[in-house]
């Protein structure tokens, strides 16, 4: 269950033919990577109602205060990325340093992370599709299309396009990637400063709102915080700013992703860094400057929970920016499915090579390739989620999926330190073991502002990825295989 797999033999398996993924990424590439996962549904949605319930103009500290709290596990990412530059993200990471056990753990973990915010986005564009579309005059039925469809038809088709493109190529996932996310920071490029010109000052003060009690709802709805502590949230004031943090982070899911393509990359000792830490650097930087745009054009208790920028600029007498938004948010949200299925899609293939889930998954296209397979398997199954189950009393599973998977990447830099010092590192986490400290409470501070029921769905999902790994992964181990025959020989 423990038994590590080495780094030099994560290395040699990328070099087996058959299982051979092409290298065509640069650091550009993946800087854009993870610029398109990152900048979606947080920066079009979540600013309006965070100021308005949690942190009023203060906002901008949540984004601030979030974006340290990635910071601090992207530096560990960044360095298990340059040095273990396989597919896999914190799956292949984990087998490196915990044993297979705890990566089959974390591998199935990241379903959470990956397929279910894909299908969760692919709903939201969806949403904003059938928007979009009304302008044009042309109505979709809530029953085909929006949160509540029946079977969703715009969710579906986004995903299957999605599918075909990281089938057809990662060099043509890039290419379509950068066109799309150009556009979306275009739109947000034209949002800051169409709206700079009807900033009041009035609207930032109080900067930060004086506290108001805001009792959370009892039982398993009530944040974990509360039910340990007896600390009851308030809204505003600087426990409002911290509050609101929990929610926020759901923006800046996916930087992480940047590492699964590790194997994709050029030059992946230098080139991993630079898209991880970069991707995530820049998209602080305009989540901050949205926010103080959207909360200086209108008053915080007077902003839009489904659409805050939109009825910013119609509140301000400038309702084609409405237009112009949803077509950045329909354009931000296909990046963010297509990055995260193609995530999903590598990890399922580093997890299948290596013997958890069933090896003819595990095969690249002699074409495109591409590991087409897990590609189908997981566009498959994200349309059906996307097209059938409604999906927002899941999202918060993505955000607990994804701390979790950061706290044991932060603690595997440590461990990996240890046991293997001698490995070579183009980059280096600073400050260890401060910076993995750190990142271990940090996550664990935002983890606890969740609700009960999520705790305790998490822990019902792992105890399900538990007996998956007992009944075919434990018995199918590559690794375990090799360690039996060693021994027979003997």
């Amino acid at each position: 269950m423990f038994r590590t797999k080495p780094v030099e033999q994560s290395i040699r398996d990328t070099e087996e033919p058959g299982h051979r993924l092409r290298r065509d990424l640069s650091a550009t590439d993946l800087v854009v990577f993870g610029v398109g996962v990152i900048v979606g549904t947080g920066i079009f949605v979540l600013t309006g109602r965070v100021a308005r319930d949690y942190a009023g103009p203060g906002v901008a500290f949540s984004f601030v205060i979030a974006g340290v709290v990635c910071a601090l596990a992207a530096l560990c990412y960044a360095e298990f990325a340059s040095t273990v530059p396989v597919a896999g993200s914190a799956y292949t990471f984990s087998y490196a340093t915990f044993g297979e056990f705890p990566a089959w753990i974390i591998g199935w973990d990241l379903i959470l992370e990956l397929a279910l915010a894909a299908a969760v986005v692919a709903v939201g564009w969806s949403g904003y599709a059938q928007s979009l579309l009304q302008t044009m005059g042309i109505d979709l039925p809530d029953s085909l299309a929006g949160e509540n469809a029946v079977f969703n038809i715009p969710a579906v088709l986004v995903v299957l396009l999605v599918t075909a493109v990281l089938v057809l190529g990662v060099r043509l996932s890039a290419r379509f990637n950068q066109v799309v996310v150009a556009i979306k920071v275009a739109v947000i490029g034209l949002v800051i400063v169409a709206g700079l010109f009807f900033v009041r000052a009035d609207n930032y003060t109080p900067l930060i709102p004086p506290a108001q009690s805001n009792p959370a709802t009892e039982g398993i709805k009530a944040p974990l915080m509360q039910v340990l502590f007896g600390i009851t949230p308030v809204s505003y004031g600087w426990l409002g700013v911290f509050a609101a943090v929990s929610i926020v982070f759901f923006a800046y899911i996916g930087f992480d992703i940047v590492a699964s393509a590790a194997e994709e990359s050029r030059n992946p000792q230098r080139d991993l860094p630079i898209g991880i830490i970069g991707s995530l650097a820049l998209c602080t930087v305009l989540y901050v400057a949205v926010s103080l745009v959207v909360v200086g054009m209108q008053d915080y208790t007077r902003l839009s929970e489904a659409a805050p920028l939109a009825d910013a600029f119609k509140a301000v007498g400038q309702s084609w920016a409405a237009t112009v938004i949803s077509v950045g948010a329909i354009a931000g949200l296909t990046t963010v499915v297509l990055i995260l299925m193609l995530g999903q899609s590598r990890v399922f293939f580093a997890m299948s090579r290596d013997g958890l889930l069933p090896a003819w998954l595990s095969q690249v296209h002699p074409t495109y390739g591409t590991p087409h397979r897990t590609t189908i398997a997981v566009g498959a199954a994200v349309a059906v989620l996307a097209g059938l189950i409604p999906l927002s009393a899941l999202a918060e599973l993505v955000n607990i999926g994804t701390l979790f998977a950061f706290m044991l990447v932060s603690v595997g830099v440590v461990v990996l330190r240890r046991t293997r010092p001698d490995l070579p590192r183009s980059f280096r986490t600073p400050l260890v073991p401060l910076v993995p400290a750190l990142s271990v409470l940090a996550c664990l501070f935002v983890m606890l502002n969740l609700p009960v029921e999520t705790w305790l769905r998490f822990a019902g999902w792992m105890a399900l990825g538990t007996l998956v790994y007992f009944g075919y992964g434990a018995r199918h181990s590559r690794l375990r295989r090799t360690a039996e025959a060693r021994s027979t020989a003997r």
